[in-house]
C-alpha cells in the first residue's frame, strides 16, 4: 500500500480505497485465546487497529496486527495478549474489552473471529458471537448498544448483548462513530466524505464534505476526525462543520480515540501519540516498527 500521496482529491480517494481494502486476515486459529505476560520483543507490532485507556489500571492499550500491547506512563510496554491480529477494538469498562480480528499463526480458530471479549485487560479472550462469519473492523459501545462495522459484507450491525445482532445498512466504510447524545446518529468515513445516519444505521446519506479516515466522538460532545495526511479536525456541531485542531506526527493514520474532549489518542505509521490539549500538541507514547498490514 502506498504510504504517501500528494494532497489532491484524486489521491485522497485512491488512498481511501486502498485503506478500505488493505486490512484482511488469512490465518486460522482457537475460540478462546490466552496470552502470557511476556515482554513484547521490541515495538514491531505492525498496523495499529485500536486504542483506549483502561479505567481498571489507567494504562494505554493498543490493539495491533500482532497482539494487544499495554503501555505505562514511564514509556515501558508489554504485549499482554497472544500474537493474534486484533482488529475492531473498544474498551467498555474496567478491564473489559471488545474486539474482533484474526487468530495468531498456527492456531486452529476461525479466520474471522466475530465478536470476542476480554474481562482481564486483554490477557484472555472468549468468543461471544459470529465466529467464522464476521470481521469487525470498527466497534463502538454507546447507549448500551454495540455498533460494529463488519468488513466481510460491508455491513453495519448492532447488538444489545453481543450475541444477537440486527443487520443495518450496507456501505463501504473505514470507521464509524456514534453520537454520545443520540443513539440514532451514526457517522461513517467513506472515500467520498463522511456519511450520516439518523435512524441508528438503517440508512446513510452519501458521503460528503471532508474526507476523513477515522472518527471518534468524545462523551462530552466534541467529535474528532483525522484525515489521510494525519491532520486532526474537530467538530462541535456533530460533523456539520470542521476546524483544524492540529497534526499528528508519523504519517498515514491508523486509529483514533477521543478519551474526552481534550484527551486524544492517535496512531500513525510512526507510532502512537497522545494529546491532552485537544490536538494542539502531541507526545509519542509508543514508537512502531514492522509491517503496515
Amino acid at each position: 500500500m502506498p504510504l504517501c500521496y500528494r494532497a489532491t482529491a484524486a489521491a485522497a480517494a485512491a488512498l481511501m480505497v486502498a485503506v478500505l481494502t488493505g486490512c484482511s486476515g488469512d490465518s486460522n486459529g482457537n475460540e478462546d485465546s490466552s496470552a502470557g505476560h511476556s515482554p513484547a520483543p521490541g515495538a514491531e507490532f505492525g498496523h495499529v487497529h485500536g486504542l483506549g485507556v483502561n479505567p481498571g489500571d489507567g494504562r494505554l492499550y493498543v490493539a495491533t496486527h500482532h497482539g494487544v500491547v499495554a503501555v505505562d506512563d514511564a514509556g515501558s510496554f508489554e504485549r499482554v495478549s497472544d500474537a493474534a491480529d486484533y482488529m475492531g477494538f473498544t474498551i467498555t469498562g474496567a478491564d473489559t474489552f471488545l474486539g474482533s480480528g484474526h487468530p495468531a499463526e498456527g492456531s486452529d480458530d476461525h479466520a474471522n473471529r466475530g465478536l470476542i471479549k476480554s474481562t482481564d485487560a486483554g490477557k484472555t479472550w472468549r468468543s461471544l458471537s459470529l465466529a467464522g462469519e464476521a470481521d469487525f473492523h470498527a466497534l463502538e459501545h454507546a447507549h448500551g448498544t454495540i455498533y460494529g462495522y463488519d468488513s466481510t459484507g460491508g455491513l453495519l450491525r448492532v447488538s444489545k448483548d453481543g450475541t444477537t445482532w440486527k443487520d443495518r445498512a450496507e456501505l463501504a466504510a473505514l470507521d464509524i462513530a456514534v453520537s454520545p447524545e443520540d443513539p440514532d446518529t451514526v457517522l461513517a468515513t467513506t472515500e467520498h466524505g463522511v456519511a450520516r445516519s439518523t435512524d441508528g444505521g438503517k440508512t446513510f446519506t452519501d458521503g460528503a464534505g471532508r474526507v476523513l479516515a477515522y472518527l471518534s466522538w468524545a462523551e462530552r460532545g466534541k467529535l474528532y476526525g483525522i484525515d489521510l495526511d494525519g491532520v486532526l479536525h474537530r467538530s462541535t456541531d456533530g460533523g456539520e462543520s470542521w476546524e483544524k485542531a492540529g497534526t499528528v506526527p508519523g504519517g498515514r493514520p491508523q486509529a483514533l480515540t477521543a478519551v474526552d474532549s481534550d484527551h486524544i489518542l492517535a496512531a500513525t505509521a510512526g507510532g502512537v501519540y497522545e494529546s491532552e490539549d485537544g490536538g494542539k500538541t502531541f507526545t509519542q507514547r509508543l514508537a512502531m516498527q514492522g509491517d503496515a498490514h
